[in-house]
């Protein structure tokens, strides 16, 4: 019996999700389960919505409590790029695929081959690019099998590594937020607690220190804490700390569900603005946030640089500078949506989320 079948069958109460969507959710249009015997390939894709085009999202290689926890991710990670794609206004709906990290040693680019066969059989419906654990020489594998995947550096031509962008459209919403928010002119004396520094995450921390910003940091990778550290004269804490520390800005950069109930009443930076995706471990959270003061502004506003950036290669529209401005725009939907919340009375988790379904129609 596998362990999702396990779960389904021993603890019905817990489980986060059905195998089609996520609860109270419309479900998604698409899921595949992907098994490769020889390469010990398990990975699910998750197709959420095509309503405004191909599903577009990154791929997630991780090891996983169980299959149900992988399910569950998958499903939340593609609705989370369909209403991040549609804010962004991109021709293209969510979608996402996590990949199960085999136990001992595996043959990696044999994996990603397998991988690349299983976007393959979607026949387009799903195109695939990096994402946590994934890199641009795993995508290269991927390419061999398909011609559905993005992020892959190109001679004389705009792609490769979409993490400088996302962090890029971070750090203008941290600005633009510590401005509106925190009323001050600019980030030079703001402190800023950034939890992880992974390839994303270091790219903001180097933003945000050129602007003059305090950096208080926390990673899993003491070598990348000492670094930060030499370089950008950041404080270190440790990744147990990292939350609940004295800042005015957080930002979350590593993975999802770190803001909830456990983590909320500790938290004492007033604005909230990170890479990490899905953030909030339930909408209920951001309530919860907002009823503390802290304004969060949702991660799919902010960190959508990076499939800003591959959509643009994807299309062959890709041009360095053009696409750094495109990213840019992200700014000004911050602002939107500060405006809009004060309209509204709404949270800004649950008045992005209405903005970005109003969205999830062909665009014009």
């Amino acid at each position: 019996m596998s362990d999702l079948v396990r779960a389904l069958s021993e603890s019905p109460a817990s489980i986060p999700s059905s195998l089609f969507g996520l609860p109270e959710q419309p479900a998604h249009e698409r899921v595949l389960f992907a098994t490769d015997e020889q390469t010990g390939l398990k990975t699910i894709l998750a197709v959420h919505s095509t309503a405004r085009g191909p599903a577009f999202g990154g791929c997630r290689f991780w090891t996983y409590d169980n299959e149900l926890a992988a399910l569950n991710d998958a499903l939340r990670l593609s609705q989370g790029m369909s209403l991040k794609n549609a804010l962004a206004n991109l021709p293209f709906g969510g979608g996402k695929a996590v990949i199960i990290k085999p136990a001992g040693d595996f043959d990696r680019p044999a994996l990603f081959a397998a991988f690349g066969r299983a976007v393959a059989s979607l026949n387009g419906a799903y195109i695939t690019a990096e994402d946590v654990g994934t890199t641009t020489a795993d995508m290269r594998v991927v390419q061999q099998h398909t011609q559905f995947v993005s992020g892959i550096p190109r001679e004389g031509a705009f792609g490769g590594d979409p993490s400088p962008k996302t962090a890029w459209g971070v750090f203008v919403s941290i600005d633009e937020g510590v401005k509106r928010v925190l009323g001050r002119s600019s980030l030079d004396g703001v402190t800023v607690a950034l939890q992880g520094l992974g390839a994303v995450g270091w790219h903001l921390a180097e933003f945000l220190h050129k602007a003059g910003a305090k950096l208080v940091v926390a990673d899993v990778n003491a070598d990348k804490v000492a670094r930060a550290q030499a370089e950008l004269g950041a404080r270190a804490v440790s990744v147990g700390e990292i939350l609940s520390v004295q800042a005015d800005v957080l930002a979350p950069c590593a993975l999802g569900a770190v803001l909830n109930t456990q983590s909320i009443p500790a938290i004492q930076a007033k604005l909230i603005a990170g890479a990490a995706n899905n953030q909030l471990a339930t909408v209920a959270d951001g309530d919860a946030l907002q009823a503390r003061g802290i304004t969060y502004l949702p991660d799919y506003l902010v960190n959508a640089g990076g499939i800003v950036s591959v959509a643009r290669e994807f299309r062959n529209e890709g041009e360095e500078s053009k696409v750094m401005a495109e990213v840019g725009e992200i700014r000004g939907r911050v602002a939107e949506l500060l405006e809009r919340i004060q309209v509204s009375g709404n949270t800004p988790g649950r008045e992005a989320d209405a903005w970005a379904r109003s969205k999830l129609v062909k665009p014009a």
